[in-house]
């Protein structure tokens, strides 16, 4: 009998290591089929789960408390499982070189408490080669036990998009690989139980590490180039939004729009691919570009606020100035990578201290990260500029009425970077008017 039938039959468990917006839905799914055990070392974290509260928002708080997962900061329990998912962020540095210490302490720990006969799956965002070359020596050296003899190891990327309730865990098809036949045929058996979607089975444990990197590194690099054609469109005085929807009709136009490039894969998954081609004397020409020009966004944006004071015979020192939105993407609360920060950042050296609304935000961890508080939007006024910089739900059914109440007097500057607002009717209200 094999593993999958084992799990199915309730005679073994698997073990999420790792319970934040990626770890928990699949904890969740599996829970509904199989025995469960939901890891994470934050053990306030775990805590909120054991109550039935979803910080991350993902599965929703109903959920939680219906769930069977058995929540644990205790790594002992992982002893209890035989098939292991490890879910943990994989960031870059400061100097945009992959940071591999999640995954490397998620293995160190799984190795400690690795019994005979187990799989180990990692979805964990890495460059190829991370799995094999990294990850099993340290399951080797903790556990005392043999790759290949004594457990198997396998990758699947996660696909999960944060915030998303159409495309879900149980609606993508599922990447899988595994060390032999043997491994693979038993892990696509296991998320086959999940995923209505289906599998696809690679061919190797290095191809589905590269086919995730270069899922958003191709996502980032049409990004930018939008975000050039903004920067030019600007300079020209065409409104890049009305150029993409005319460009749209088109059958094969591709459907993507300029913005703050941020969260944990799409500004980070291209440094983890150019890291390992530079490791192989290869330097990156197009994915580098792409991101230089991601990462100036929050510098422009900024730019074009100073710019549009001026324009409007305000100061720039001191200018009152109300952000909208915070975290790295609409109807979320994580804040981790966001580039609303490097606006911010950016409108200090100016001398602006801007005020920051955002009722999805997870405000504990954007004061622990940032040292950013949040301002109730109902107490926001006289402001002399607005940027509308997320597009949360609440942002999105603001009224013009309640826009025009934000601001000091008549001079009213709008920066609307996701082009969420009618652009013809805030410039007839008298509105500056500016997006990407």
């Amino acid at each position: 009998m094999g593993l999958s039938e084992k799990l199915i039959k309730k005679q073994e468990k698997i073990s999420l290591i790792g319970l934040g917006y990626v770890g928990m839905p699949i904890a969740v799914a599996f829970s509904k089929k199989v025995g469960v055990i939901g890891f994470d070392l934050n053990e306030k974290k775990i805590e909120l789960y054991q109550k039935g509260i979803d910080p991350t928002k993902e599965i929703g708080d109903e959920e939680i408390q219906k769930c069977t997962v058995e929540f644990t900061a205790d790594e002992t329990k992982l002893r209890e499982a035989k098939f292991h998912i490890v879910a943990v962020p994989t960031p870059v540095k400061a100097d945009h070189t992959p940071d591999l210490s999640p995954v490397e302490s998620a293995s160190k720990i799984l190795g400690r408490n690795l019994v005979e006969g187990s799989i180990v799956v990692y979805e964990s965002t890495v460059y190829p080669g991370v799995t094999e070359d990294i990850c099993i020596p340290i399951l080797e050296k903790e556990s005392g036990l043999k790759c290949g003899r004594d457990f198997k190891i396998g990758y699947s990327p996660e696909r999960i998009n944060p915030g998303d309730k159409v495309h879900r865990l149980e609606t993508i098809t599922k990447i899988v690989s595994g060390m032999d036949e043997e491994a693979l045929e038993e892990i696509a058996n296991v998320y086959r139980l999940v995923v209505e979607a289906g599998v696809y089975k690679a061919d190797s444990i290095k191809v589905a590490e590269a086919a995730k990197v270069i899922e958003n590194s191709q996502r980032d690099i049409n990004i930018a180039f939008m975000n050039e054609l903004s920067i030019i469109f600007n300079r020209m005085g065409i409104d890049t939004k009305s150029v993409l929807e005319a460009a749209g009709t088109k059958w094969n136009f591709l459907n993507f729009r300029p913005g703050l490039v941020g969260g944990h894969c799409i500004g980070v998954d291209p440094y983890y691919l150019t890291y390992k081609a530079e490791q192989l004397g290869y330097h990156s020409q197009i994915i580098l570009s792409g991101r230089r020009i991601n990462d100036d966004m929050g510098k422009y944006v900024a730019e074009n606020l100073v710019k549009n004071l001026i324009k409007a015979d305000k100061s720039v020192k001191n200018a009152k100035v109300a952000i909208l939105g915070f975290t790295f993407k609409e109807n979320c609360p994580d804040t981790r990578n966001t580039k609303v920060i490097d606006i911010v950042n950016e409108l200090r050296e100016y001398g602006i201290y801007p005020v920051i609304a955002d009722p999805q935000a997870d405000s504990s961890e954007a004061k622990c990260l940032y040292d950013i508080e949040f301002t109730d939007l109902s107490e926001l006024k006289n402001m002399d500029a607005v940027i509308l910089a997320v597009a949360h739900k609440e942002f999105v059914s603001l009224s013009m009425e309640f826009l025009d109440g934000l601001f000091v007097n008549n001079k009213r500057i709008l920066l609307d970077l996701k082009g969420i607002l009618n652009r013809n009717d805030y410039e007839n209200a008298g509105y500056i008017y500016w997006r990407l």
